[in-house]
């Protein structure tokens, strides 16, 4: 972990709080490296959604009525 790092109070449900810190007691990892981690990947997740979304901006839009049209007449419904 950074040596600077930022205090914050979560609220968790408790069976995920017990899991973490059975996680954290059979990994010698802390609980906020754990957490750290996770909130990483998310983010990580996020980022990649929106770089997914940037590069198909500029495809043509097409709507519902229109897509399950053209599943009908491709024989996929």
């Amino acid at each position: 972990m950074t040596t600077e790092t930022k205090r914050a109070t979560i609220y968790m449900d408790p069976s995920l709080h017990k899991a973490l810190k059975l996680k954290s007691m059979e990994t010698s990892i802390s609980i906020s490296e754990l957490v750290n981690e996770a909130i990483r990947i998310s983010l990580s997740e996020d980022a990649a959604d929106i770089a997914a979304y940037e590069d198909r901006i500029e495809e043509p839009l097409i709507s519902y009525s229109d897509m399950v049209k053209k599943l009908k007449n491709d024989g996929s419904l």
